[in-house]
């Protein structure tokens, strides 16, 4: 059979989800060609010739490109069988099927995909026998499948033939030593934890599961082999499995001591395992993203983060005294944000000599609540919320104080323009230092030029998972870009506040994420 599988973006790197299930389905004798969106054009020839199109939608961006792509996909080939499958898919199950989706898969979709194809390729064959209409036709067959499946699979090694080389992906940048190549795998998939906000637990609901150790060594040493000397590991947590974790650790470094590694992990397993820290730096760890989200414990325990602000601050002085580099990410901007909020955030990333650690995006981005969002059991937030979005795939919100949604589209404007002209960190950090204060009406305090951070290692990707896509990434794949998220959430949000007699919020752009971990 001919499949296409897609990829409308994956945080820079080649997608797990189009490697993995490749190698399945290749496997099986099918043709399958992987198209990366965020790097290739849509092959319209493939597309023509497919008899199955699946789509990856791992994150929030990803699905709202593919939103986007999928009626052009639907007009290139009418008669094609259309799939989603990864995290998105079962949450926006509704929507897709609106948009011509016949088949949605979630959690772990390769075998599900196996399964899909060979009861295509059944159909087809009786119905050419018969006369009768191809299965694969848009009055095609009905989902066997299981919307979500947490079966433990088998792994293939991913077969990565037919994406763009990982030179043409995110590469790794070190102050003063230029750049690496960077390779990526995953470890494991899925989360233990029950996070509130976290777009994996109405999918995975507390599971995880893992890929076997040979599988992920034997990716690596692939890519390693076509010239990365840095592996992204992409799991959501890679301390869920701590025993798992430390034997690839210990296995990767053994074959591979000069290449480094980064991986994700959270404050909570950063601070229950501080034995295995040192493991991370001999091993070649440069440096370990966590989603601390806030230092305001209020909102931590909303969230259920499993932390709090002086758990996050333990971890940064160990990190210090072990010689360990921490990315710490946020979600800044909530409904439960306050000015004075703020301030302490950006407080604590100073005097926490932090400034160079915290990609200045961060600072600026909202919370994302998509459906299925464990905080809608909270009794105080749907009163918050608008109706929900399906352009925008998420229930929309505006602040109490308007105050708060102009500095975070001021942030984010900062955060870009930045990146543009190629300021340090440092330099952006002042400036929304200066914008915080400016909105909270009080002077800013002079920041000390010898509370500047050395730089460290990070990745040229200037994205996160779940954030909302630029107007640069539907124009990549040739769409118009849509009303931002807090335009979409002012419009909904302020016909009701106009009823109630209240002041409308103001539209602005944004960037809204719902973080790993």
């Amino acid at each position: 059979m001919n499949i296409v599988l897609l990829s409308t973006y994956e945080l820079g790197r080649q997608p797990f989800g189009l490697v993995s299930p490749a190698a399945w389905l290749r496997k099986r004798g099918h043709a399958v060609t992987c198209c990366d969106l965020s790097r290739q054009a849509l092959d319209t020839g493939a597309v023509a010739a497919a008899e199955l199109i699946a789509i990856y939608l791992p994150m929030h961006t990803a699905t709202r490109l593919a939103a986007q792509l999928i009626p052009e996909l639907r007009r290139q080939n009418p008669s094609a069988h259309l799939c989603c499958y990864g995290l998105y898919a079962p949450m926006n199950a509704e929507y897709l099927r609106g948009l011509g989706v016949q088949t949605l898969l979630g959690g772990e979709f390769e075998a599900a995909l196996v399964e899909l194809v060979d009861q295509l390729c059944v159909t087809n064959a009786t119905n050419a026998r018969t006369g009768g209409v191809p299965a694969a036709s848009t009055n095609g067959l009905s989902q066997r499948q299981p919307l979500i499946s947490l079966a433990r699979l088998e792994f293939e090694v991913p077969d990565r033939d037919g994406l763009p080389p990982i030179e043409k992906y995110a590469h790794l940048l070190v102050p003063g030593a230029g750049y690496r190549l960077v390779g990526s795998t995953e470890a494991s998939r899925g989360c233990k934890h029950l996070c509130r906000h976290c777009p994996i637990v109405p999918v995975y609901d507390g599971v995880f599961r893992i890929v076997p150790r040979d599988v992920v060594l034997e990716d690596i040493r692939r890519q390693v082999a076509a010239g990365a000397q840095h592996i992204s590991f992409g799991d959501p947590d890679f301390f869920n499995g701590i025993g798992h974790a430390l034997e690839i650790l210990k296995a990767f470094h053994e074959e591979f001591p000069g290449v480094t590694y980064d991986v994700t992990i959270k404050i909570e397993h950063l601070k229950k395992y501080p034995q295995h820290l040192t493991a991370l730096r001999d091993t070649g760890c440069l440096f370990v993203i966590s989603a601390v989200e806030s230092v305001d414990n209020a909102f931590l325990a909303i969230l259920e983060k499993g932390h709090t602000r002086e758990d996050f601050l333990a971890v940064v002085a160990r990190f210090r005294d072990l010689g360990l580099t921490l990315h710490p990410t946020f979600v800044p901007f909530s409904p439960w944000t306050t000015t004075e909020g703020y301030l302490e955030l950006l407080r604590v990333v100073y005097e926490e000599n932090l400034v160079e650690n915290v990609a200045p995006i961060q600072l600026g981005i909202r919370l994302l609540i998509p459906a299925g969002s464990r905080l809608l059991e909270l009794p105080e937030v749907p009163p918050m919320l608008g109706s929900f979005n399906s352009e925008s795939l998420v229930f929309p919100w505006v602040h109490a104080d308007p105050r708060l949604d102009a500095l975070s589209a001021e942030v984010q404007r900062i955060a870009a323009n930045a990146d543009q002209q190629k300021l340090s960190r440092w330099e952006t950090f002042v400036q929304i230092w200066n914008a915080a204060h400016a909105a909270a009406g009080i002077p800013a305090p002079a920041l000390a030029a010898q509370r500047e951070s050395a730089p460290v290692a990070f990745l040229s990707e200037p994205w996160y998972c779940c954030a909302e896509p630029t107007p640069a990434q539907f124009v990549s794949i040739g769409a118009k870009s849509p009303l931002p998220i807090a335009s979409v959430a002012s419009v909904t949000i302020a016909a009701s506040a106009a009823r109630k007699g209240a002041p409308a919020a103001p539209t602005h752009p944004t960037v809204a994420a719902d973080q790993f971990v």
